[in-house]
Order: structure tokens, then sequence, then C-alpha cells
């Protein structure tokens, strides 16, 4: 499929374009994805993925993208060895239940952990069991999902978006990080998150604890390749290299609310670069051709988390667009 034979070409190819190419293939058009990476070496990748809102506004339209993500990773969760996608139980410490929104609802299993569920140390927490996405088969099962919908996959990198529109009179721009100098947008900014992968000794539940002004988090998530811990959030860094003492303060982090981690074997070390802005940005905007551009990007730390209501609401404007 050429430029000229879509509809619609979506740029980027992390879960938010992915997300949003599918959705609008399967709703009957034309799809083309445009991406600079192989969909394996995208920041979404990189991403703990646990469906919670963190580092993203605005807060009530997160609410409602989030429902909307909530209930297809529930049904993707049917079938976790295609998909990827697990419900799996855990605690996010220092989270009071009266300060989140109208999602809670929704959230499976969602109650006020109890004095003898927290880790020393933490006086409050939240238990649920939420989706818990193992990142490089969720994207090779999305990416396996367009094409089998009709759209197409291309390795192509751009240096404006006049360039997929000069091929298709609408154009998604799902390029998180890439939007600072393909949109011309100051606004977005790197969030560094450092992450460490070590052998499993025995972990089944995720924890979290992150507070919102702190550059350093404790997270801790089961995957079928390891237990991810994290993590970092450092503002307006772009640095892509492992940092050796990050890495041991990570591991000792997570091994003070679970010591078995202090002597797991480290497999991996990762790092990606959260597309931060002060809102997301979701409009359409018309381009000085005559072509039509929606913007779809600036989801923080919660791509993953609200990347099927966003879909949603891009494929939306694109068809109106057209």
């Amino acid at each position: 499929m050429s430029g000229s034979d879509t509809d619609v070409i979506v740029v980027g190819g992390g879960v938010i374009g992915l997300t949003t190419a599918v959705v609008l293939a399967e709703s009957g058009h034309r799809v083309g994805l445009w991406t600079r990476d192989p969909v394996a070496r995208t920041t979404s990748a990189v991403a703990g993925a646990l469906v919670w809102p963190y580092r993203i506004e605005p807060a009530r339209q997160v609410g409602a993208w989030l429902e909307e993500s909530l209930r297809h990773y529930v049904q993707l969760a049917r079938t976790p060895d295609r998909t990827g996608v697990r419900i799996v139980a855990g605690l996010m410490a220092d989270t009071p239940l009266a300060g989140l929104g109208s999602w809670a609802s929704k959230m499976p299993e969602l109650r006020e952990a109890r004095a003898d569920e927290l880790p020393g140390g933490f006086g409050q927490g939240l238990r649920a069991a939420v989706p818990l996405i193992d990142m490089p088969v969720y994207l090779r099962y999305l990416k396996e999902r367009l094409r089998r919908a009709g759209g197409t996959v291309e390795r192509r990198s751009v240096t404006g978006l006049a360039e997929p529109a000069a091929e298709s009179s609408v154009v998604i721009d799902c390029t998180g990080l890439g939007a600072r100098e393909l949109a011309g947008d100051a606004s977005l900014y790197p969030v560094r998150g450092q992450v460490v992968i070590v052998e499993n000794p025995g972990i089944d539940e995720w924890f979290v604890a992150a507070g919102p002004g702190s550059s350093a988090m404790t997270y801790l998530m089961p995957q079928p390749y390891g237990v991810l811990l994290g993590g970092t959030a450092s503002d307006h860094s772009w640095d892509l290299s492992p940092d050796p003492a990050e890495a041991e303060a990570i591991v000792a982090r997570c091994a003070r609310i679970r010591p078995e981690l202090a002597g797991a074997r480290v497999l991996e070390h990762r790092v990606g670069l959260r597309p931060a802005r002060p809102r997301v940005r979701l409009e359409a905007v018309r381009l000085p051709g005559g072509g039509r551009v929606v913007h779809n990007y600036g989801h923080g730390g919660a791509g993953v988390t609200v990347a099927w209501g966003c879909a949603a609401a891009a494929a939306g404007l694109a068809v109106a667009a057209a």
C-alpha cells in the first residue's frame, strides 16, 4: 500500500501510534503507519506498563481515556500468551483512595490496604488487580493486529509533517518526543526513566511507591522475562545510557520492599525517555498545504494507560478531518 492508497498516515510506531492505527484500520480505513525505529526499539518497549495514571494531565480527560483503555485491556487479558496482557494484583503505596478520579470505580479489586499488607515505612496504600503488560509481546501483537486489519507498517524517518501530508490528506502525529521538532512544540520535554531487569526469585505481585515531586521511585513488576525494577524520573535529561550508580540504588530500594531481590541476578538495564508536556496534545489542525494533522502526543508516563482512549479520540478527529 503506497501513501496514495491510504486514507490516513500515522507517524510514530510506539504504543500510541500502533493503537491509533489499529482503531482506524479496524474501522475500515486504509492506514499506513510510518515509524523511524523498529517497533521493538521504541520508548514503549522499555515501559513497565502498569495501567495506572502517572505524570499525565488533564485529569478529567485522563480518567475517561483510562476507562476506555481498561475495558480493552481486561478483554485482552483473556489471552495473555498472545497479547502479553495479564491482570496482576499489587500495592500502590502512599496513594489515598479519595484522591483518585471516577475511573477508580472501574479498577478491579481496588481497596484500601490493611496495615498488615503494607511494607515497613509505609502508612497507607491501595490494593488492586490491574493490567500489567509485557510490552515486547504486546507491541508485536498490535503490529500483527494492524496488518490483519489491512494496515501497513513502514520504516521511514521524516523531518517534517509536510512529508506524510504530501501522501495523505490526514496525518496523525504520534511521535512522542519527536513532536518537539516535527511539530515545533517547545513545551514537550523528556523525563528519563531507568530500570533494571533481574531474575525473578518468586515474586508474583507488583509494588509502586512514586512521590509526585521525586526523581527517585520504587517499583517492581513481575514480567514473564524477569522482574522489572525501577526507577527514575529525571526531567529534561536526554541521556539514554544506563547509570551504574542509579541501577545500584534502584535495586537497593526495591530490596527494602522485597529482600529476596538483593541477590537476584541482573539480566538487563534499560533507559527510556517519557514524552512529558503540561497536558496531552490531542487536537486537529490544518496544514499550510491544505491537509490536516491530528496531534496525539505528550502522554508522559501513562501512554499505555490511556492508549485506547486517546486512539478512539484521535480516530474521531481524523474521520472528521477527512
